[in-house]
């Protein structure tokens, strides 16, 4: 049984960072397992929050290990993404786990993964998962197009995305650091 289905976009507008999941999980190609997940939470006591993809068991070990990284490293968003992404690529049981991440604290998002990339967005947007090229674009355009803050344009897009991708649900959840 193959589990999928997710959708994470971040917005970072106006020195705030915003980061939506939808909550549509599905199993195979054509059953939806479970229509309300969470896949988007605070971490670090508030100071940043973090949207994942993929194996929600993997991601949630990600994630663990990602808050373990921040803290070890005060806190340091970026030193924290790097260390885990050299972590995941080398340790053996690590490069197993199948998910991605996009992290956020009141300074700069970034996408991690298990393939060693931290990529901080140039214009401030970015997105994975099914519906993730979905999302992309339509932030895109209403970061160009409008005055939305970055919680309005991060859930607008996975709108969006939900009316184009049938891995994406309208369930969504945003949180904004």
């Amino acid at each position: 049984m193959q589990l999928r289905g997710t959708t994470i976009c971040g917005v970072r507008r106006n020195g705030r960072s915003a980061i939506a999941g939808d909550g549509q999980v599905t199993m195979g190609e054509t059953t939806i397992f479970k229509g309300s997940a969470v896949k988007v939470r605070r971490i670090c006591e508030g100071r940043a929050v973090l949207g994942f993809a993929g194996s929600v068991a993997d991601a949630f070990s990600l994630s663990e290990k990602f808050e373990e990284k921040m803290e070890q490293f005060g806190y340091n968003l970026m030193r924290a993404a790097v260390e885990l992404a050299q972590e995941w690529r080398s340790d053996k049981m690590m490069r197993k786990l199948e998910a991605m991440m996009i992290v956020a604290d009141k300074d700069e998002m970034l996408i991690v993964s298990g393939t060693g990339e931290v990529i901080s967005p140039d214009d401030g947007v970015c997105a994975i998962g099914s519906g993730g090229n979905y999302a992309l674009s339509a932030a895109r355009a209403l970061v160009r197009h409008t005055d939305m803050d970055a919680c309005a344009i991060a859930e607008e897009s996975l709108r969006v995305a939900s009316s184009i991708c049938v891995y994406t649900n309208e369930h969504i959840t945003v949180l904004e650091v």
